[in-house]
């Protein structure tokens, strides 16, 4: 009888977060086009939602174009509302939404996979890198020690570089002495690589003459959307897809991964290999969301913490509404980071900052949750 209603209990339960992944990814939505409505100069939800269906529904078929079911478009040829809010705004707001998802998405397989739940994506030095990568750009000057391409490529290429480059050097670490990578080595690793690549990066900005190259890293190291456009979307964003369909076919190893490696070989889990394609793949991922709009810090493990504490380790629904929440956070958290300071904008890395160390804290102090079968 225990057993039957049991089963009830965890069917209702498992009915439920599916429901409320339907509801996150409802209020996502809702989050891009009411965020989109917020700013400097005012502008109408129905503006907003008109415009965004004019773009997706101008289709034409022969002579008829499927946008004039909307009614009238008139605002779409008088500018401005259409530049501010399909051109300006919705791009960034989009860039949010993806680099939420993806810090998120790789604070939760971070988290499973070295099993700690104080991981985030930059536990392994990869956020070092891409500072190192971005300090070298613009205050050296790839031009002053390459040429030809590499020379003319931008601060997020080399950005990318330093932080792939810092995977490389992490996974190369935790190899050394042979025997299986495990959750020890790959942190210890990240710890040594990050703290390399952030002496580096000191010297060469000590070392820097130029103080508005020095201002610009500064602002570069605390996060911004300001850049994001339509044509730097589609990289964050398929990888975004792409990273979100693979982790979840890999959700029964990801929870195997929790209940630590004796159980897992047990059940026939090859962790090392596991934890090589899970490391690469979220360092990957990272990396592409750090190039994108600089360092945004705590979300991939705040986050992650927030929704294991009312959803559970079970990735099945865990992953999921971690990504959308991480998207929508990220959105709101832009939005302050826009509207706070009249005429000015406050890096998104503060704020997420300023956000997530105070959470964080109450949560330590306050919260106990399971991870892997136990409380810690």
């Amino acid at each position: 009888m225990d057993n039957i209603e049991t089963k009830k209990y965890t069917n209702a339960r498992h009915a439920l977060l599916r429901l409320l992944i339907i509801v996150f990814l409802i209020g996502l939505i809702l989050s891009i086009m009411l965020a989109v409505t917020v700013g400097a100069v005012k502008i109408a939800f129905s503006d907003v939602y008109k415009i965004v269906i004019y773009n997706a529904t101008h289709i034409k078929l022969g002579n008829f174009d499927f946008a004039v079911l909307l009614g009238d478009l008139d605002f779409v040829s008088r500018g401005t509302m259409y530049e501010i809010v399909w051109n300006v705004r919705m791009p960034r707001v989009m860039m949010g939404a993806i680099v939420g998802m993806l810090l998120a998405m790789c604070g939760v397989v971070m988290q499973a996979t070295v099993q700690n739940p104080l991981a985030d994506p930059y536990i392994l030095g990869i956020s070092s890198g891409a500072s190192l990568g971005a300090t070298f750009s613009i205050m050296i000057g790839a031009s002053a020690v390459f040429t030809g391409t590499l020379a003319q490529m931008g601060t997020a290429f080399w950005a990318f570089a330093g932080a792939l480059g810092s995977m490389a050097l992490v996974m190369a670490l935790a190899n050394v002495g042979g025997g299986r990578i495990t959750s020890a080595k790959l942190v210890l690793a990240g710890c040594v690589v990050g703290s390399l690549c952030g002496a580096f990066t000191n010297i060469i900005v000590y070392i820097g003459q130029d103080a508005e190259n020095m201002k610009n890293v500064t602002y570069w190291l605390m996060g911004s959307m300001a850049s994001a456009r339509w044509n730097n979307l589609a990289l964050p964003g398929i990888c975004a897809v792409l990273g979100l369909l693979f982790f979840l076919t890999q959700m029964r190893t990801m929870n195997t991964l929790l209940l630590g490696d004796e159980a897992a070989i047990t059940l026939g889990v090859d962790l090392s290999k596991w934890r090589k394609v899970y490391m690469v793949l979220t360092s990957l991922l990272s990396a592409v969301a750090v190039c994108t709009c600089g360092i945004v810090g705590f979300v991939g493990l705040m986050i992650p913490h927030i929704v294991r504490g009312f959803v559970g380790s079970d990735h099945r629904f865990l992953l999921p509404i971690a990504s959308l929440t991480g998207g929508i956070f990220l959105i709101w958290t832009d939005v302050l980071a826009r509207v706070i300071i009249q005429n000015s904008e406050i890096p998104i890395g503060v704020i997420t900052s300023a956000i997530g160390a105070p959470i964080f804290v109450y949560m330590m102090i306050k919260k106990s949750y399971g991870f892997g079968g136990q409380d810690r």
